[in-house]
């Protein structure tokens, strides 16, 4: 289980875009453990929405060929290893 639920992570980011409220105020109202983690929420927010508030259960197999490519792409320096990730 996860040990934020997307209702809180919502609530703490709404929080902080609406009302203003810095990271390491919410952090001590909410108890979480470090502001760094609510700012990677509102990060996430802003780059995703309220998907990026929601954890990932999806585990993505790929194949060989997949895999081969892309590390024959990352180290031809045709892509950063960021590009790869994404």
């Amino acid at each position: 289980m996860a040990k934020y639920n997307f209702e809180l992570k919502k609530k703490i980011v709404l929080e902080h875009l609406s009302l203003g409220v810095g990271s390491k105020a919410l952090a001590k109202k909410y108890n979480v453990k470090s502001a760094r983690q609510i700012r990677q929420w509102i990060h996430n927010y802003n780059e995703f929405g309220e998907e990026g508030l929601k954890r990932s259960r999806q585990k993505n197999n790929y194949s060989f060929e997949f895999k081969l490519h892309m590390v024959e792409s990352y180290l031809s320096n045709e892509v950063s290893y960021e590009e790869l990730a994404l």
